[in-house]
């Protein structure tokens, strides 16, 4: 009996000792300046587990629209039990900017969320994190945050669950876990488009989490919110993403987020500290481009500013692509009849994530298949021979405007006056005089 009386209490304190240690700070934070988002003032609170020493870089979750799903709690919990890391939690209210007496002039959510461009992502990345960075905890420990994406997650619900998953879309270097609940992959600013990019796009080592419900529709004069997200899951998982998603019968609103919330998190964290590994996409076009000892962009040297080639010709002489003076999103293509271009059209249709504003096309060639390969402000953009994107490989970091693409057996350059870059491919060069294999009509 006294055995058993002394197994309990052990057993009670054992739990108390849990509890004990699940607890947190939370801190609250203004960014009133901001240089990518003029005028606008963004409040926060960053959240410090018990755990937290100050000595070594934590890893990171970054909550969009403040604190949700019980978030902090629920990261107690976890991290208390070693089912995730010990994590600093960034809180995100969106901008607003407001005037002398207080008035709110301008609401910045739809802006910075929804846009798929990657400003957000910059901001994240140049303006709140460093914030963040700066500030200690009351007992003084400085704010240390991990580089690495694998220990970083961001999460949003509606429009910051698009804003969330663009920030990893456009930099996968700055996180490499997402959470989107009834995202606002819909016909806003363009958030019905980015399903299509991620079946062109090679797949980035992202792990996703996505969850929709059949009665969300918030408004449907921009699109049907659980189509949008089913779109985007599926695109996802052909792609060869990481991902899971969850459906249920919900509606536009948190409730299905928060009752799954703990074991999305455990699900995200399960393997920690390992590395995302990009998955193999299902675009034929894509596969037969990749090659499997792939090592990304190699920095060459050096480059050399020249003069950007904006025309090329076809193997066989019987057409020419130009880029056009006008900004704009095609390449024109012309039949050339004793030498003269006829015909023109702006055959060689270009995507753009910012439709604010023009896309900048840098440069163009043609591979040996007859593609149309074009260097653009949002990546290396490959058209069959019916002017219809087929790929679309991602520009190094870093990387300034492209005055040339050369292909050769095997490689591809990118000359630009900062540095020469090549990746390995399975390309060939065209041959002049000779008139690729055709690809039909489509």
């Amino acid at each position: 009996m006294i055995m058993k009386r002394r197994l309990l209490v052990l057993m009670i304190l054992a739990v108390a000792a849990l509890w004990a240690r699940a607890g947190h700070t939370l801190i609250d934070g203004v960014l009133d300046r901001s240089d990518i988002y003029p005028g606008t003032v963004h409040t926060f609170q960053v959240y410090v587990p018990d755990q937290y020493d100050g000595k070594r870089p934590a890893a990171l979750y970054v909550g969009l629209d403040g604190v949700l799903c019980h978030a902090p709690e629920v990261m107690d919990s976890l991290i208390a039990a070693g089912k995730m890391p010990v994590a600093i939690g960034v809180f995100l209210q969106p901008g607003v900017i407001k005037g002398g007496d207080g008035t709110v002039l301008r609401y910045n959510r739809s802006y910075e969320f929804d846009s798929t461009t990657g400003e957000f992502a910059r901001f994240l990345e140049t303006e709140l994190l460093p914030a963040v960075e700066q500030m200690t905890t009351p007992r003084g420990k400085a704010i240390r945050l991990s580089p690495k994406p694998q220990d970083r997650m961001i999460f949003g619900l509606s429009s910051g669950g698009i804003a969330a998953f663009n920030a990893a879309w456009h930099r996968p270097d700055l996180f490499g876990k997402v959470f989107t609940g009834v995202g606002t992959f819909v016909a806003m600013r363009g958030g019905n488009e980015l399903q299509a990019l991620v079946r062109k796009t090679e797949p980035l080592p992202l792990r996703v989490f996505i969850q929709d419900g059949t009665n969300d529709v918030w408004n449907p004069l921009f699109g049907h919110w659980y189509e949008g997200n089913q779109l985007m899951a599926s695109a996802l998982q052909f792609a060869g993403y990481d991902v899971e998603c969850d459906w249920s019968d919900g509606g536009h609103n948190v409730t299905r987020s928060t009752q799954i919330f703990p074991q999305v998190m455990e699900w995200m964290w399960r393997d920690w500290p390992a590395a995302g590994m990009a998955g193999q996409t299902r675009n034929d076009f894509l596969q037969d481009l990749l090659i499997a000892d792939d090592k990304g962009w190699e920095n060459m040297g050096s480059g050399v500013e020249g003069k950007r080639v904006n025309s090329i010709i076809y193997p066989d002489l019987t057409n020419i692509a130009i880029i056009p003076e006008e900004p704009g999103n095609a390449v024109w293509q012309y039949i050339l009849q004793g030498g003269q271009p006829t015909h023109g059209e702006p055959f060689y249709w270009l995507h753009n994530d910012d439709a604010s504003r023009p896309l900048d096309i840098q440069s163009i060639t043609l591979d040996g298949k007859g593609n149309l390969w074009a260097a653009t402000s949002m990546g290396l953009q490959i058209c069959d021979q019916n002017g219809r994107v087929r790929a679309i490989l991602r520009l190094p970091t870093g990387c300034s405007p492209v005055h040339e693409i050369i292909i050769r057996e095997g490689e591809v350059w990118l000359h630009t006056a900062t540095a020469d870059w090549r990746r390995r491919l399975n390309v060939t060069a065209p041959t002049l005089g000779t008139r690729p294999e055709s690809q039909g009509q489509g």
